[in-house]
C-alpha cells in the first residue's frame, strides 16, 4: 500500500482533510476537528482510533504488524492503535481499520 494509497482514500471519506496540526509529521486525516488517522511516511506506519477492546483484539491477533498508538499518551493508547502498513499481508484490513478510525472520530466531531 502506498501513501497516494492511504491519501486517496482518507480523501474519500465524507468531510475529511488533511491537517498538520504538528508540524510536518505527522501528516493528519482528520474529520470536524477529530484526527482519524496519522501518517508517518518516513516509517511506513499509521496511527488509527479505535474503541478499545477492538483495539485490543487487533494487537492480539496481528502483532507483528499493530501495536498500542506510537507518540500516545498513556491514557490514549487503549484508543489507537499505530500499523506498521509494509507488513500488513491484506490491504482491506488496513482500509478496515482506517473505516472504523474514521467512523469513531466522526460520531464524535
Amino acid at each position: 500500500m502506498t501513501f497516494s494509497d492511504i491519501q486517496a482514500y482518507c480523501l474519500s471519506k465524507e468531510g475529511a482533510y488533511e491537517d498538520y496540526p504538528f508540524g510536518p509529521f505527522p501528516l493528519c486525516y482528520k474529520v470536524g476537528k477529530r484526527i482519524f488517522l496519522e501518517w508517518y511516511p518516513q516509517e511506513s506506519k499509521i496511527t488509527v482510533r479505535c474503541e478499545p477492546m477492538l483495539a485490543d483484539y487487533y494487537r492480539q491477533t496481528y502483532p507483528d504488524f499493530v501495536v498500542p498508538g506510537y507518540h500516545c499518551p498513556d491514557r490514549q493508547r487503549r484508543y489507537k492503535n499505530t500499523v506498521y502498513i509494509d507488513r500488513v499481508p491484506d490491504d482491506a484490513l488496513i482500509f478496515e481499520m482506517i473505516d472504523h478510525s474514521y467512523n469513531e472520530a466522526a460520531s464524535r466531531k
